[in-house]
């Protein structure tokens, strides 16, 4: 029997997904549970690196709050019952 295993893909969609789920159940229900809102933002800010004929900006910034990692670990139960 062939070995079947989980993509990498789904997983980062999923985690995607449900980060954006969390975001947006924290933001609704941050008046009714206040703790929900409570955020952090961890990353890398934006750096700009100017070439004369090309100039390229790198830079990715997360903001986390209470009702994103939730969405982050309903996403991963949802993925390991794929």
């Amino acid at each position: 029997m062939p070995k079947v295993t989980k993509s990498t893909g789904i997983l980062l969609i999923l985690l995607i997904i449900g980060s954006i789920f969390g975001s947006l159940l924290g933001e609704i229900f941050s008046g009714a549970l206040p703790f929900l809102s409570y955020s952090r933002t961890i990353g890398l800010s934006p750096t700009t690196i100017d070439l004369a004929p090309l100039t390229l900006t790198l830079g990715i910034m997360l903001r986390l709050n209470i009702a994103t990692i939730l969405g982050f670990f309903i996403a991963f139960f949802i993925y390991t019952r794929l």
